[in-house]
């Protein structure tokens, strides 16, 4: 296995090796970080024979519960490795090193790990310096459920100088500190809390980089080594205030050493990952990054006082740290800075507005009030601003933030993001008008609200798109079902403007959000949550956290993520429409779809279920248009003259006129030549939606979900872009796992346990590919092989369980023959198993009543019986189950005559005492 890329990141990789020598000679002598690693990495190429690979993603592949790579696997003889590198290569004295391992845990069933503990001692460690830890030490779980195990730890006393210091061993003391970690990963964490053993085991290595060179460069931190003091160094001249000097706590005055810190950890994290293709972002491991850039320019801001772009000028440091080591750094430097710093510039005026509207509200509150839940939500949800950062400066000034509200705004956004057109919507009293008001506004000739520059984006230099600013004026306000001419601070209340650049969810396509803001008071931000249309007046449903009144001027301001993703999953339907008619005929026609910015939905015509070589084919199509990057054509044309292009894809509904037009990489005005079968060859819909500028943009597709809602219509689930993508590498994933187990049933084992444990896999991977988002077709191509799997597996366990019953039988019939009863403890691995052997000792001695009973190495007792029919119904099978394993302090239950159960092994003896008593007071 590869050393590098497997072992848990701690960006680790290699420099040339200059030498090496003890961390007790003397500073001068002390290796370097690169040397250190380049030694890490010679000792498993050149003595180990392990093969060394490229660096690993930071982003793990194919599961999306994990937003970043944390571990990895490394075989063979773990410890003896460890041992030999940490004494031999790198020299660290043997009696400043401490192993712990797993003491065992009793209420699990779980030995101490004696193992372990014989291996370090064979090693030459001594006895006084191997450690038994518990559970909460020395058994390792990533989560409430999956793969774990007992570990083993390496520790380093940093005092030294003769001392035992086993007791401080794992008690938090920074002076006695692990420096390495052996998973033996054997268990299966399930969710009812138990352990099952893996059908495969494996050592997950762990060990950390800047913890190796603090020990090897004579440090008490890691920030006192060469991987962080020339990038500490760096802040300090720019910033001319004091050195880092190391200090916590109370001692760090005005938290500068902290911030020393932050910002170093925090421009290497950013390097490595935008270096990696992670840019900060809204969601995953995006969004991670994007608070961790927004944090480092905080502290540049607010504790070292420093100009914009002061964070991305220690890029080039970084880069020389850790250039040699990833050499994607040197290659990407300019890119790292550019991104840091518009992030930067976007998040610095964002927080200077943010002060100023807290400052303004704090100034308007009751004294002893709660900071308004929806003026945080705005700032948070609308301006990016960390909520750290809302509670640290309302703690400054004495105000506690009204979590609770917060709380429940939270809840209520996420709950209209996971669901679909009604999801989490709390009333439609503000955005949709009454007939009375619709008809006062018409009476009044108040004009219908000009929504056109909702289509007023175009492509930028680098590709990016671009919206353009739009400003309005409040013609009038709605509140509990009447028009208003103002609403007070703190009321949700509907808004129709003059004009708007918000969409109006309207053809299936979600609504805008975004916020507004009053001209002239740029720190007053009005929450748009949703928008509506109703009767040509576009609603936008506000949070007023000052009045709102008709005639205010204010400047609107779109979510760009959102509606750039809806804009992406509107083309993305086109598209899939189109490909659907192409792989399953003309007659596919249109039933209906929604757009949101998380996925799209599409509901069409359907004979039966699709196939997953029709599946695969609609993909193809869709990822063809979106390689040939084609133009998205949209204009505006007479709805009589748009309705004689052949092949229109249009759903039966009213449509203005004129009507929009949208066509993919053909021009408008070509699909409306006379005769023209342009239409026929494409995606050309009549449509109001808001859509791409090219294909390019939308980068993949995969349809997660196919099913049919009724006979003959089918519903069919896609994501785009990021989504896509990891949908597909999670297919690849499972799709390997199935491929695993597949080759493991194929081996046909005559261990019951063993294929109990792949039965039970199979079904956990089978629920795991039914709720997972992957390709549709992947699915069904991995449901098909799984059943298949589940049947082979059963049948394989029902014959080596009659097998198995066969032979104890026949130990058991030789042992008691001609017996009227038979009592007696059997091994057997499952309950069902010792069922079956009762059932044969009866089957071949008719007349002859059966109880037998077998421990297992839990301490449970499993129970089975059986009456002959002869003693009926003086003797019953399931009295006789229920006083056994009574004496074992169990439950049994059953039929007069066959029984089962299970108890305590420590009553056992007793137990066979009472079942032979039992038998003889009934015969």
């Amino acid at each position: 296995m590869a050393a590098a890329g497997r072992l848990r990141r701690r960006l680790f990789l290699a420099v040339p090796w200059r030498g090496c020598c003890s961390p007790h000679r003397g500073a001068a002598g002390c290796p370097s970080a690169g040397q250190v690693r380049a030694a890490f990495l010679r000792f498993f190429q050149e003595r180990h024979g392990h093969h060394r690979l490229p660096s690993a993603p930071l982003r793990p592949r194919g599961d999306p519960r994990l937003l970043f790579v944390n571990a990895g696997m490394n075989q063979e003889e773990a410890c003896g490795m460890a041992w030999e590198l940490l004494t031999e290569v790198y020299e660290i004295p043997r009696d400043r090193l401490y192993v712990t391992y797993f003491g065992g845990d009793p209420s699990l069933g779980l030995s101490a790990d004696e193992e372990c503990r014989d291996i370090w001692l064979r090693l030459g460690v001594p006895a006084s310096h191997v450690l038994p830890f518990p559970m909460k030490d020395n058994f390792w779980e990533m989560g409430d459920t999956g793969p774990c195990g007992p570990c083993t730890e390496i520790h380093y006393d940093h005092v030294g100088g003769g001392r035992n210091a086993a007791a401080l061993v794992n008690q938090g003391s920074p002076d006695v500190v692990e420096i390495w970690n052996l998973v033996f990963m054997q268990y299966s964490r399930e969710v009812e809390g138990n352990l099952l053993p893996l059908p495969q085991h494996h050592v997950d290595t762990g060990m950390g980089l800047e913890r190796l060179v603090t020990v090897l460069q004579n440090k008490r931190s890691n920030y006192d080594t060469d991987l962080f003091t020339p990038i500490l160094d760096a802040i300090h001249k720019g910033y001319r205030g004091p050195r880092y000097q190391g200090l916590v706590g109370d001692a760090d005055v005005g938290h500068v050493n902290m911030a020393y810190r932050v910002v170093a950890d925090h421009v290497r994290t950013l390097c490595v990952c935008i270096t990696d293709g992670i840019y900060p972002g809204l969601s995953g491991a995006e969004l991670v990054l994007r608070r961790i850039l927004r944090r480092a320019v905080r502290f540049c801001a607010e504790v070292f006082h420093a100009p914009p772009g002061f964070l991305a000028s220690l890029v080039p440091t970084v880069v020389e740290v850790l250039g040699d080591a990833y050499p994607e750094l040197t290659k990407n430097a300019d890119q790292i800075m550019d991104l840091i710093n518009e992030n930067e510039a976007a998040f610095l005026s964002s927080l200077e507005r943010g002060r100023r509207i807290i400052e303004r509200t704090v100034q308007q509150m009751e004294p002893s009030a709660n900071f308004p839940a929806e003026v945080a939500w705005s700032l948070y949800g609308n301006l990016g601003f960390p909520l750290d950062l809302i509670d640290l400066m309302l703690e400054e000034k004495g105000i506690s933030l009204d979590s609770a509200a917060f709380n429940k705004l939270a809840l209520e956004d996420a709950k209209r993001k996971a669901g679909g057109p009604q999801a989490g919507r709390v009333e439609d009293t503000n955005t949709c008008l009454d007939v009375h008001s619709l008809a006062q506004l018409q009476s009044s000739n108040m004009p219908a609200t000009d929504d056109s520059p909702k289509y007023a984006y175009a492509l930028g230099q680098h590709g990016q798109y671009e919206f353009s600013p739009c400003q309005a004026t409040v013609l009038m306000l709605y509140r509990d079902q009447s028009l208003r001419k103002e609403v007070g601070a703190g009321q949700r209340c509907g808004v129709i403007l003059d004009r708007t650049n918000f969409y109006a969810e309207q053809g299936g396509q979600a609504s805008d959000q975004g916020y507004m803001i009053r001209l002239g008071q740029q720190d007053i931000l009005f929450p748009v949550e949703s928008v509506r249309l109703c009767g040509g007046y576009v609603v936008h449903e506000v949070t007023a956290v000052e009045t709102l009144r008709a005639g205010d001027q204010v400047q609107l301001f779109v979510d760009e993520a959102q509606r750039l993703a809806c804009m992406t999953n509107h083309t993305a339907t086109h598209l899939l429409n189109f490909a659907l008619r192409h792989v399953l005929g003309d007659n596919t026609e249109q039933r209906g779809s929604h757009v949101t910015a998380e996925r799209l939905r599409f509901d069409f015509d359907a004979k039966g279920p699709v196939t997953v070589e029709q599946l695969q084919q609609v993909e193809q199509v869709v990822q063809d248009v979106i390689k040939r990057n084609e133009v998205v054509h949209m204009a505006e044309v007479p709805l009589t003259l748009a309705r004689r292009v052949q092949g229109l894809r249009a759903v039966d509904e009213g449509y203005p006129d004129p009507v929009r037009i949208v066509s993919l990489g053909v021009p408008v005005e070509s699909v409306l030549t006379c005769d023209s079968e342009a239409a026929m060859q494409t995606s050309v819909e009549l449509c109001c939606g808001t859509h791409l500028l090219q294909t390019g943009a939308m980068e993949d597709l995969a349809i997660i979900s196919e099913r049919q809602l009724v006979k003959g219509i089918s519903r069919v689930i896609a994501v785009t872009g990021g989504q896509a993508k990891q949908a597909r590498e999670v297919g690849q994933c499972l799709a390997m796992e199935v491929d695993s187990v597949s080759l493991r049933m194929k081996q046909r084992s005559t261990s019951i346990p063993e294929m109990q444990n792949l039965s039970k896999e199979v079904g956990q991977l089978t629920k795991v590919v039914a709720s997972t988002a992957m390709p549709q077709w992947q699915r069904k191509e991995l449901q098909t092989i799984l059943k298949a799997l589940q049947r082979t597996a059963n049948t394989a366990i029902k014959k080596l369980e009659v097998q198995q019953a066969e032979e104890k039988a026949q130990s058991v019939l030789a042992k008691h023959c001609n017996q009227p009863v038979i009592i007696d403890t059997v091994p057997a691995d499952s309950l069902s198993i010792l069922m079956k052997v009762v059932n044969q000792l009866c089957d071949k001695s008719p007349g002859t009543s059966v109880l037998l009973l077998s421990p297992q190495a839990s301490g449970e007792v499993f129970c089975a019986c059986q009456v002959s029919k002869n003693c009926l119904p003086a003797f019953s099978a399931a009295d006789w189950a229920v006083a056994v394993c009574a004496q074992m302090e169990g439950k049994a239950g059953g039929s007069p005559v066959v029984a089962k159960g299970s108890g305590n092994a420590k009553g056992m003896q007793g137990a066979l005492n009472t079942a032979l008593e039992f038998a003889q007071s009934k015969l």
